[in-house]
């Protein structure tokens, strides 16, 4: 019995040579299948780079056109406080006195 173990166990443990293929006569390609799959990723990659793009862009002239506008406003309210003179001041007033005269509160008897 001892002796059909060991028999199986050494069976098992080496095996048995097989013939292999040349690896330089193997052919490896992802196929059809895969050349369309990298050439639809690629085609998305690009697109979303020209559309980020054209986005940036965007962003970038209305960010120029902000500017551009506030420096003419500004320019204008200058130039608008540069032709308007000053008023000018006019001479304090004299406070009418607060005092009472001496007949103003009095009733009048006829």
């Amino acid at each position: 019995m001892h002796f059909a173990i060991s028999q199986l166990i050494h069976a098992a443990s080496t095996p048995s040579p097989t013939s292999t293929t040349d690896p330089a006569n193997t052919f490896y390609s992802p196929g059809t299948v895969g050349f369309l799959a990298t050439f639809f990723v690629t085609g998305a990659a690009i697109a979303l780079i020209f559309d980020m793009v054209r986005r940036v862009r965007r962003v970038r002239y209305r960010e120029e056109i902000r500017l551009k506008l506030e420096a003419e406003a500004e320019a204008q309210a200058a130039e608008a406080k540069a032709k308007k003179p000053a008023p000018a001041k006019k001479p304090a007033a004299k406070k009418p006195s607060t005092t009472k005269t001496a007949g103003s509160g009095a009733k009048r008897n006829k």
